[in-house]
């Protein structure tokens, strides 16, 4: 069985502080982005300007401690923030 395959039925751990510290919606905006969704297309869905989109993203980053989309992506996924059924 592949690595990646045992990644995705871990369990949760429990959540670093960090993750306290992100807004309702950056947490939306991250469950977007776990979906693979690009910037545009969380806008359409929560109504809001692209640009907008573009800051929650850099907040959420910098509050997570990384670097690009994929790390807060899989840091989520890691402490149950999202999960593959999100």
């Amino acid at each position: 069985m592949p690595k990646y395959r045992n990644f995705a039925r871990t369990s949760p751990r429990p959540a670093p502080p960090e993750l306290a510290l992100l807004t309702p919606r950056e947490t939306e905006v991250l469950r977007g982005l776990a979906r693979g969704l690009a910037n545009a297309e969380i806008a359409s869905e929560f109504g809001i300007a692209v640009g907008t989109v573009k800051i929650h993203v850099e907040r959420l980053l910098a509050k997570l401690g990384v670097a690009t989309r994929v790390q807060a992506v899989i840091r989520a996924h890691k402490y149950g923030v999202v999960t593959w059924d999100d």
